[in-house]
């Protein structure tokens, strides 16, 4: 019986590792403000469905508290936040006019 203890905790807390691993919980959002261009909508499935985990991005790209980073498209044009991965090679390109509307929606 204790054997199957230490097993259903140790499974448990494997389960609640993996849970938070995942950036915004896939079917969650965040939402900034994107002046002019319409709101941008950060979501949690579609980079989770790409596989990537908070780690991916946190802390080395963006700060772990919300509200903390203030991002422009200057800096992701010059390969900072979003940039550094929407950069045409490893996701598409944030620069291309023609990729607007994949994030900021009006």
């Amino acid at each position: 019986m204790k054997k199957f203890i230490v097993l259903a905790i140790a499974i448990v807390a494997v389960l609640a590792m993996t849970m938070t691993a995942f950036a915004v919980p896939s079917g969650k959002t965040v939402d900034f403000d994107g002046k002019g261009a319409g709101k941008v909508e950060f979501s949690g499935k579609v980079h989770a469905d790409a596989g990537l985990k908070c780690a991916a991005c946190h802390p080395a790209v963006f700060k772990m508290k919300k509200g903390s980073d203030a991002i422009t498209m200057k800096d992701i044009n010059d390969g900072k936040f979003c940039g550094t991965c929407h950069n045409g090679t490893k996701a598409f390109s944030a620069k291309d006019a023609a990729n607007c509307a994949k994030c900021h929606k009006k």
